[in-house]
């Protein structure tokens, strides 16, 4: 798929010792602000109004347009939701997952994720940090998207690939 690598977006940072870095994870966020950040997104997913969720989510940091929906159960990244911007008019399926971090081995990476004006993200996809989906652009259900998709693209599967338009 055409699109920039998201990688090259992504922050490090090196955790020490023998333990995998989720173990860290109370060195890289405060541990209250994930409690807060949480019950603000369990809210906000299942919350029945947009405009509350739009809402809620923009008291966690996230950048938020005007038009935005996002379906019941939409999940925003609680550790990073100030990493995460959606443009006006953006749809965001039912069970969608939007992550700003990946705990790895020996390192987590955190990166911003956009969805563009009039963008649209199925039910039930991963959009991965770092990642870029351009205005009117589309994603499939349950598609794992891990590389930016360029602005009017339909992309689906998984990994998610430009789809045919004929």
């Amino acid at each position: 798929m055409t699109g920039s690598d998201r990688h090259e977006r992504l922050e490090r940072t090196a955790t020490p010792g023998p333990l995998n870095s989720m173990q860290h994870w109370p060195e890289a966020k405060r541990p209250l602000r994930i409690v807060v950040n949480f019950l603000v997104v369990w809210l906000a997913r299942y919350s029945p109004s947009l405009r509350a969720k739009t809402w809620l989510l923009r008291r966690v940091g996230a950048t938020v347009g005007e038009g935005v929906s996002l379906g019941l159960t939409a999940t925003p990244d609680v550790f990073w939701p100030e990493l995460i911007t959606i443009e006006d008019h953006a749809i965001v399926g039912y069970d969608a997952t939007i992550l700003c971090h990946e705990f790895l081995q020996d390192e987590y990476r955190t990166g911003e994720v956009v969805i563009g004006e009039g963008a649209m993200i199925g039910a039930g996809a991963v959009l991965l940090p770092g990642v870029e989906v351009g205005a009117g652009a589309q994603v499939g259900a349950n598609a794992v998207v891990t590389r930016d998709v360029p602005p009017g693209a339909t992309v689906a599967g998984i990994p998610a690939e430009p789809v045919d338009e004929d």
